[in-house]
């Protein structure tokens, strides 16, 4: 018997970080890490895949206006590919109401790419996710500075845009390419 789609409920933190925390795991957003469950102060769609009371699957999007947003989507590696991803888009589609758009952003992962395209989706913007360490250059973070009386930054987390992607690469080890998905929804 297939999952069942539902609501999420307070009973599912722990499952619902679980099942995040290893679907990522073996992604460009491996690093992407909650170790609590976010809320939103927007009107948002939380829906999980239920596998006799264990999260195997998660979508939650966020709703401001006309434009919705996925801020999750995961399936538990055990449960790849089974079509749970597109059982939680579709059932998340309908409660969209009053927006136009939908959203979402991910990284160079083939798999992730391929479903928001075959789901309807068109790639929309490119930016740099870019990652600089105290190793790039001999224990200085170069470019960076903190203020009196922190030291240098050990590590730094920035976006860049998408044209200076060379350079970004020639100077940094780890560099991204951040891409929005977006879907024009149906208007009613």
């Amino acid at each position: 018997m297939p999952p069942k789609i539902r609501d999420y409920g307070p009973d599912d933190a722990a499952s619902w970080l679980r099942c995040r925390l290893l679907s990522f795991f073996t992604t460009e957003y491996y690093d992407d890490v909650y170790t609590r469950r976010p809320t939103y102060d927007l009107p948002s769609v939380q829906l999980v895949a239920d596998d006799g009371g264990t999260v195997v699957g998660l979508l939650d999007v966020a709703i401001d206006g006309v434009s919705s947003t996925i801020e999750s989507v995961a399936v538990h590696p055990d449960h790849a590919r089974s079509g749970i991803a597109s059982r939680l888009l579709a059932a998340a589609l309908p409660r969209l109401t009053g927006a136009r758009t939908l959203d979402a952003w991910t990284r160079g992962d083939e798999a992730a790419n391929a479903w928001y395209l075959a789901r309807g989706f068109r790639e929309n913007h490119r930016y740099l996710h870019v990652y600089a360490d105290d190793r790039e250059d001999d224990g200085e973070l170069a470019g960076f500075a903190a203020p009196e009386p922190l030291s240098t930054p050990l590590f730094a987390f920035t976006h860049a845009r998408i044209e200076h992607e060379e350079a970004m690469r020639r100077q940094y080890r780890r560099i991204h390419v951040c891409r929005q998905y977006l879907m024009d929804l149906p208007t009613s």
